[in-house]
């Protein structure tokens, strides 16, 4: 697991992550705890060689972004020049997932509905969602008013019931003097 101390030393890849891609590889073996903590160790320094690597040679280049092109110069000045053809077919697997989310993203544009068309639309969507809203408040406020309403006149009902029964008592007081 990753420190929060921001020791280089302390990056790892995520258990979990190696533990599915030993799974998807290995699907009936048995690992070991501490082979799978050796894995995790080896696949940290691997990236971090490579990526350490691929620095020296950007910085070479007197560029600021390391590219794909310096990672796969970077295998090849390490020794896994047998690694580099299928890291090319997966970074054009992953040119073409990037490229199918630009096209999705852009499926907005391609509606043929103008932007100035779209901002009309939602507006009158808000506005309405609005006046929804409004009337929804107007009605539980009547609703309020009524039950305030109720509330006084049970009020008024009981205070006049207790006053006749007061009276009532009162004159029965009064035929008993």
């Amino acid at each position: 697991m990753a420190s929060s101390s921001g020791n280089d030393d302390d990056l790892t890849i995520p258990r979990a992550a190696i533990n599915k891609m030993i799974k998807e590889t290995l699907p009936n073996v048995r690992v070991a705890n501490d082979a799978r903590e050796l894995v995790v160790n080896c696949c940290t320094e691997f990236i971090h060689l490579i990526s350490s690597e691929a620095n020296e040679i950007c910085n070479k280049s007197e560029k600021k972004t390391i590219s794909p092109e310096h990672v796969i110069q970077a295998l090849e000045s390490l020794g896994f020049g047998s690694y580099i053809s299928e890291v090319k077919e997966v970074l054009q697997e992953c040119k073409t997932v990037a490229l199918k989310r630009r096209k999705a993203n852009s499926r907005l544009e391609n509606l043929g509905i103008p932007e100035e068309e779209l901002l009309r639309q939602q507006q009158e969507l808000f506005a309405k969602a609005r006046q929804q809203q409004a009337e929804l408040a107007q009605q539980e406020w009547l609703q309020m008013q009524q039950a305030a309403q109720q509330a006084q006149l049970a009020a008024a009902a009981s205070a006049s019931a207790s006053h006749q029964a007061g009276s009532s008592q009162d004159e029965d007081d009064e035929d008993d003097i």
